[in-house]
């Protein structure tokens, strides 16, 4: 990477000279502020060649018309984000640093305290989702209300300068991170393709493709094999040799291109069919223990926010990310030939579930009316409502039930963004909801369990995929109404009512128990 980088500030930067020796003194204050517009950056902004790999996808002339849209869904929610009032994602992400601190720059000694006031001030200005929960206990939990605590690492190299990587990674991209402990047996072509096949499937959708996948193979630790991992789906290892000597890491380009032809097999593509599971692939070989070959797999997701900053002699600088996405406008012309069906949910369940079932599986519909919002935390009140022995609420019953959870709602607006969450969290629970007469409509994005696809063969029940990283262009398009009608204690996952227009959704699961990704 040659990024480009914008001026944050000069103030508070001071170099001196003790000796023969020359310092970079930082008062702390500039910390607070580079970190701060780091984080209100990666919430709302992409790289511009993020953008750029998009629209390679929507000029190839064998993507599917179903990325195609996609694609172009991703860039119009980039355009909205840039606007800077709803951030590319609902999932706001978990905060990390890695910085590298030259030796001879010297601080107040507190950095993580004013690196870690910087990320809070962002969370709570800006129209960001606090992600994190804090244990009260070995089973006990609350939200945290700030967004953190946050990941910070910081190590010590020769110089006097002080580089940071910032990350926003959110909860769906960080489950795909897959660490394996292997043996020799595994170095070999054929087993370790076998094994990338098999890794690779079990990567899905759900974390919002297309990705940036990383192996990493080898490392002293599989702590230091999974850093690695991060720092090469950041971009952050790009630089690295392509062969191996004296115990370096090392990229192996012809791996990176068999997982990228590992990727396009699975069909899957821009998240309901096509090739373009991922966007780049890195592999690279660490030095490792005899006895001991930790692997990891992971990916960074379509909201692929990751961004450099650096404090030199001539100011605190972070990378320039794309302000004007809207330029790529223009380029939209071909996103594909989809056809669908409007379906009215302001009619029962049941004939909802009709008009579905005249469609085939992988379909797209645009749904209008209602919704019932509901996830995780929701779940496991209204289960223990059928525990014990109670009856379910009639919105539960009488809507389809849409896994979600919306960030903050920026004054004069519906809604934050909001786009879908990872469905298989709520796997468990849709067989005992489905033989109570409820959620036989489901919405979210990713794969599902086979138990699922045989409870809405039971029931006669559907599961619907939406978009995944389009929280933006959903809360500002496709919501018109939403309302908080039950626990409203439970802040961002307390059930929410809906009204959408024209919300785009494909058949994934169908009544006959027909998957799309099976």
């Amino acid at each position: 990477m040659n990024p480009i980088f914008r001026l944050i500030t000069r103030d508070g930067i001071v170099q001196t000279k003790y000796g023969n020796r020359e310092f970079l003194e930082i008062e702390p204050q500039v910390l607070h502020k580079l970190s701060a517009h780091a984080f209100h950056d990666a919430a709302f902004f992409l790289r511009t060649s993020q953008l750029e790999s998009w629209m390679n996808i929507l000029k190839d002339k064998d993507s599917s018309d179903k990325e195609k849209f996609v694609i172009a869904c991703l860039i119009k929610n980039a355009v909205i984000s840039a606007e800077g009032v709803l951030p590319l994602c609902q999932d706001t992400g978990t905060a990390t640093i890695i910085a590298k601190r030259g030796e001879q720059v010297i601080t107040g000694g507190e950095d993580e305290r004013f690196l870690l006031s910087g990320i809070e001030e962002t969370y709570r200005r800006e129209n960001l989702r606090y992600s994190q929960v804090i244990a009260s206990g070995m089973f006990g939990e609350k939200n945290s209300g700030n967004n953190l605590p946050a990941q910070i690492d910081i190590g010590f190299v020769p110089g006097n300068e002080y580089n940071f990587l910032f990350v926003a990674k959110g909860g769906g991209s960080s489950n795909k991170t897959f660490l394996s402990q292997e043996s020799k047996a595994l170095l070999n072509p054929a087993s370790f393709e076998s094994f990338l096949r098999e890794r690779i499937k079990n990567l899905g959708v759900a974390a919002c493709p297309p990705y940036h996948v990383a192996v990493i193979v080898g490392g002293t630790s599989p702590e230091q094999n999974l850093k690695m991992l991060k720092l090469a789906t950041a971009g952050a290892l790009d630089d690295l040799p392509i062969s191996g000597s004296n115990g370096c890491a090392f990229r192996d380009p012809e791996w990176e291109k068999k997982v990228m032809q590992i990727s396009t097999e699975q069909g899957f593509g821009a998240q309901f069919g096509g090739k373009w599971l991922s966007l780049s692939a890195r592999v690279i070989r660490l030095s490792r223990h005899a006895a001991s070959c930790p692997v990891s797999v992971g990916v960074s997701c379509s909201a692929h926010r990751n961004l450099l900053g650096k404090i030199t002699k001539d100011g605190a600088f972070l990378e320039q990310l794309e302000f004007s996405p809207g330029r790529f406008l223009p380029e939209l012309s071909k996103t594909g030939n989809l056809q669908a069906i409007s379906i009215d949910l302001n009619q029962p369940v049941d004939a909802v579930k009709k008009m579905l079932s005249s469609q085939p599986i992988g379909a797209m519909v645009m749904l209008s009316g209602p919704l019932i919002v509901a996830r995780d935390l929701a779940h496991v009140k209204l289960l223990e409502l059928v525990k014990a022995g109670k009856a379910l609420p009639d919105y539960f019953k009488n809507h389809p039930i849409y896994y979600a959870g919306p960030a903050k709602t920026p004054p004069n607006m519906v809604i934050g963004s909001m786009g879908p969450t990872t469905a298989e969290r709520m796997d468990s629970y849709l067989e005992t909801f489905m033989a109570h007469g409820a959620s036989h409509i489901t919405l979210a994005k990713g794969n599902r369990a086979s138990s699922v696809a045989e409870s809405c063969k039971k029931y006669g029940g559907f599961y619907l995929g939406i978009i995944g990283g389009s929280a933006a262009l959903l809360a500002k398009e496709n919501i018109t109404d939403c309302s908080v009608i039950d626990f409203p204690e439970l802040g961002m996952e307390a059930v929410h009512r809906i009204i959408v227009r024209d919300l785009p959704a494909f058949i994934i699961v169908n009544s006959q128990g027909n998957e799309f990704y099976r």
